[in-house]
């Protein structure tokens, strides 16, 4: 039986991330032998990752990377917001934003399937040793590419990320306040919830459709329109539906810095006027940490009792 020091353990560890533990006893099992240890450290880390496979996985961080005029967004989440802020983890998404770049695959199976930034292993290899080595299940959720005149916005440590595209001439580019501009648009983003649409144009027929059929139920019920002619009770949901665009198209939302109630759309178009040149908002993205997951609900007594009771 091979002599394992304590070097050895802290050699393996320092290439692996492992607990001191974790590590002595892959070396033990592995006979000394540094890269059998790793191979026996990798295989424990398969069988934790799936393990941990169905727990839920609602923190964790939002991310963004940009290269010249093309950006990448990520959601990857965990099991606690601690591991948001683990140094390695950060450095493991930053990782992930750089194959993203560099493959640009299309779904999250296909990124699973690339070659981890500079190394040989998949991401999804790559993932699986993290769950191993942190010990909390963690999931890529969803990332986007864009490309075009950027803005991009990070809130914190990683809770709401944003990115816009512009559409915007030479001019516009060149004019003072600019910048400050695309900055603004961002942060009007990240500032409101989640707004599924950029203009009225983007809503999906079925969206209008579904949304006037609620209010023509609504007002059915309500004694108040019963006498009212059809084409009053028309106009009625129309000036309706145009709240409904106020709250879900960007464009026609209140613009959160405005003193006089514009909208975004006015606001852009104000500024470009002032610019002399012309710009347009093209697409835009915004992730929210855990939007619309299950969260983890601590009980802690229930789990003290479990650990009593083996």
């Amino acid at each position: 039986m091979a002599n394992i020091t304590a070097k050895d353990v802290a050699a393996l560890r320092a290439k692996t991330g492992c607990g001191m533990m974790e590590c002595k006893k892959a070396l033990v099992e592995a006979d000394g032998n540094m890269d059998e240890a790793v191979k026996v450290l990798r295989e424990r880390g398969l069988a934790v990752a799936a393990k941990k496979a169905d727990r839920i996985a609602a923190e964790g961080i939002v991310d963004i990377l940009v290269q010249g005029n093309t950006a990448a967004i990520i959601e990857v989440n965990s099991e606690t917001d601690f591991v948001g802020k683990n140094e390695a983890f950060r450095a493991f998404v930053a990782g992930i934003l750089r194959t993203i770049l560099r493959d640009k695959p299309a779904s999250v199976a296909e990124l699973n399937a690339c070659k981890f930034d500079d190394t040989d292993d998949t991401v999804e290899a790559k993932m699986k040793d993290m769950i191993f080595t942190i010990g909390e299940n963690m999931s890529i959720r969803r990332f986007d590419i864009v490309s075009g005149e950027l803005s991009t916005y990070i809130h914190g440590k990683g809770s709401i990320g944003v990115i816009v595209a512009f559409d915007a001439d030479d001019t516009a580019k060149a004019a003072e306040g600019f910048a400050e501009m695309k900055k603004n648009v961002a942060l009007h983003i990240a500032a409101v919830s989640a707004v599924p649409y950029l203009n009225r144009e983007s809503v999906p027929a079925s969206v209008i459709n579904e949304e006037m059929e609620i209010l023509k139920a609504q007002m059915a019920n309500d004694p108040k329109f019963a006498n009212k002619p059809a084409a009053a009770l028309e106009k009625i949901v129309q000036g309706k539906l145009g709240k409904f665009y106020e709250t879900n198209c960007l464009l026609e939302q209140e613009y959160v810095k405005a003193e006089n109630k514009e909208n975004v759309g006015t606001y852009v178009a104000n500024c470009a006027k002032a610019f002399g040149g012309a710009v347009s908002i093209k697409s835009f993205v915004r992730y929210e940490k855990g939007e619309g997951l299950q969260k983890r609900e601590e009980d802690f007594a229930a789990e003290i009792e479990k650990m009593v009771k083996g």
